[in-house]
């Protein structure tokens, strides 16, 4: 039996050829750090269904900030519980909201690391919807309203970045007016632009307290058939003035990342979301696999696809794996 001249495994009989030829390589600079944040003092409460992550006050919040900064990680995202809810989101965009407390709190105590802001109102909504309601259903153009005057009082706290993750039509325009009448061009928009509506996200709604009180996100997240839609709402987003557009959750949608890095000349972010760390995180608690290995494959995988920027929950666990 005859071979080819070329033998792939040539390459790959030890760790410094495989080194020397590897395709993709996963940095900590490619690394988001989300964290949840509350009102009080020396809370620390601890996420079931999200193992080592935390519901954090501020000053917690800036202690995990400060070792995510010692790792190298060069930005983190921020989530806020607020204290109260009401059916207009006025949490999400008042002066003293958790969020604006705790960007302030964090550029004071740690100026060297990027601080972004999710930009959403189902964390302050009384119903737990990501806009305005008007009877059962989330009215478009007044959502998007609140969510600039969200987005621009986060900036006016001094976060770095926003990012808009309600689906809405037309919110990073929105965000982007708003910002820029008051000054604040030269704060970046990241839009969650293909949000699915997957069952990825369950972990995250008991970390942020935000699921809804009735129906689903169904009428504003994408449906998890679609990628062309995909590409038409990047578009869209891009048009109104994006500077990073967003595949989330990113696992599931490869193919959805692979294309829009094709197809757009911008850095494109992947959210790795709770679902897909947690589901890890329980395999390796029953020994099924080895945690560490299936979470820098699975990074790898998200990099290899096309993201530049890597949103997830494993992100403190991968720079240090990253430093050895």
């Amino acid at each position: 039996m005859s071979f080819p001249d070329y033998r792939p495994r040539r390459l790959r009989k030890n760790e410094h050829f495989r080194r020397l030829i590897r395709e993709t390589v996963l940095s900590v600079d490619d690394l988001v750090y989300p964290l949840f944040v509350t009102f009080g003092k020396k809370v620390k409460k601890p996420i079931s269904s999200m193992p080592g992550h935390f519901q954090m006050s501020v000053d917690y919040l800036v202690k995990e900030v400060k070792e995510a900064r010692d790792l190298g990680i060069p930005a983190v995202l921020l989530f806020g519980i607020p204290d109260k809810k009401d059916e207009f989101a006025s949490g999400a965009f008042a002066e003293d909201g958790i969020i604006q407390v705790a960007v302030r709190a964090v550029k004071e105590a740690v100026p060297d690391i990027l601080v972004i802001t999710d930009v959403c109102l189902c964390e302050y909504t009384s119903h737990g919807h990501c806009g305005m309601l008007e009877g059962d259903s989330i009215e478009n153009d007044s959502s998007i309203e609140v969510l600039g005057e969200t987005a621009l009082s986060h900036a006016v706290a001094g976060a770095d970045m926003v990012a808009p993750s309600a689906m809405m039509d037309g919110q990073v325009l929105a965000i982007r007016e708003a910002l820029d009448e008051k000054g604040y061009d030269g704060v970046p928009v990241m839009a969650y632009s293909a949000k699915y509506a997957s069952c990825f996200y369950g972990p995250f709604r008991e970390a942020a307290e935000s699921a809804p009180r009735f129906g689903d996100r169904k009428s504003y997240q994408m449906d998890p058939a679609n990628s062309d839609e995909a590409i038409r709402e990047m578009t869209l987003d891009v048009e109104e003035g994006a500077d990073i557009v967003m595949v989330k959750p990113a696992l599931p949608y490869l193919d959805v990342i692979r294309r829009a890095k094709e197809e757009f000349d911008l850095p494109l972010a992947a959210y790795n979301v709770s679902g897909e760390f947690s589901m890890i995180k329980a395999a390796a608690n029953m020994g099924w696999l080895d945690g560490e290995k299936a979470m820098m494959e699975s990074l790898t995988a998200i990099k290899r696809a096309g993201a530049d920027i890597i949103i997830t929950y494993f992100a403190k666990e991968a720079a240090a794996v990253l430093r050895r």
